[in-house]
């Protein structure tokens, strides 16, 4: 799940344009840390994955790979 969260976290964010840094801002999170989840060395809290998945415009099941 960890390789697969980390790649989609990656893919969406180039998606929709976005910086890691305004990924961060706005999950109210410091820039490193959201390093570390596309870089698969930590995992976001529920409520931060919450917030990713809406500034994305997707579902948690679709970042975690539960639905394609």
């Amino acid at each position: 799940m960890r390789k697969i969260l980390a790649r989609r976290l990656r893919e969406c964010r180039k998606e929709k344009g976005y910086t890691q840094n305004q990924v961060a801002i706005y999950c109210d999170i410091t820039e490193k840390t959201y390093q570390n989840y596309e870089l698969m060395t930590r995992e976001p809290k529920l409520e931060i994955l919450i917030k990713i998945a809406d500034l994305f415009g997707t579902t948690i099941d679709y970042l975690v790979g539960r639905t394609d």
